[in-house]
């Protein structure tokens, strides 16, 4: 893990501005603490029957981890480690999970950081657009979806297995190589299936892997013209190295390829 280091926070992931109390009795260990997201954290898909003002949606735009724990303790400020009924947890999406559950795992200061791509386990066929957290143990990447621990939706989503998700990268690589069709790809309950989605969670995959968290819907460098169908073959190119690249996790190769114009996140999103 020379030339990144995932134990300590990103410019979405710093919680110094938490009140330590709130922190204190947080779990000390990576599955005390991949437990806690689903007790402060509803999936705004998952809010019918609620009844919740308009205004908590919008919290699902929230980009820093300490502006969601903030959010959190607006609504009930009892300590993160107490569990919160569903309508007194912050509206957000799989990305929030992940980025609040790497946060405290860094916090902690165990190597952690949130991959995006596609969950092949929502819907039979399909590969939804979705983010896990990784934490180093044992020599390797333990792939965990904070999401659905404690549902019924996988048996084991502490240690998700071989091809349940896909980064945004492997889903490139097996498109490329006519392993999966693309146009099964794409946002749930939307029409944005296809190439373009792939390539856009690659280059949000590589953002994550140089701790940068963006949100699911968040743009830049070309992605608005993938989108369009306005790149071409050169673009094709380019996602083919960051496929390269995310899958064969050389820091220095990640942070290198980072550093190009089209895939660096701009400052001003960052704010």
């Amino acid at each position: 893990m020379t030339g990144i280091d995932y134990t300590t926070p990103g410019p979405l992931t710093d919680l110094s501005s938490v009140p330590p109390a709130a922190l204190e009795a947080v779990p000390a260990d990576a599955d005390g603490i991949n437990r806690l997201a689903h007790t402060l954290i509803v999936h705004r898909d998952e809010t019918s029957g609620l009844d919740l003002p308009e205004a908590r949606f919008a919290d699902n735009q929230l980009r820093h981890a300490d502006r969601i724990v903030a959010a959190i303790l607006r609504l009930d400020d009892t300590p993160l480690h107490v569990p919160r009924e569903a309508a007194r947890r912050v509206v957000g999406t799989c990305r929030h999970f992940a980025v609040l559950t790497v946060a405290l795992l860094r916090w902690r200061g165990i190597p952690a950081r949130a991959r995006c791509g596609f969950a092949t386990y929502f819907q039979p066929g399909l590969g939804l657009d979705h983010w896990v957290v990784e934490h180093h143990r044992d020599g390797r990447w333990v792939r965990t979806d904070t999401e659905i621990i404690g549902g019924t939706v996988l048996p084991h989503p502490e240690d998700l297995t071989d091809g349940l998700f896909l980064t945004g990268g492997e889903a490139w690589t097996a498109w490329r190589e006519g392993r999966i069709d693309a146009a099964k790809f794409g946002v749930a309950g939307t029409d944005n299936f296809g190439p373009a989605e792939i390539q856009g969670n690659a280059v949000r995959d590589l953002a994550a892997l140089n701790k940068v968290e963006l949100l699911p819907w968040d743009e830049w460098g070309r992605m608005g013209a993938a989108y369009k169908g306005e790149t071409g073959a050169d673009y094709d190119e380019l996602m083919d190295r960051v496929a390269t690249v995310t899958a064969g996790d050389d820091p220095q190769e990640v942070t290198d390829l980072y550093a190009a114009a089209d895939l660096r996140v701009p400052e001003a999103m960052l704010r």
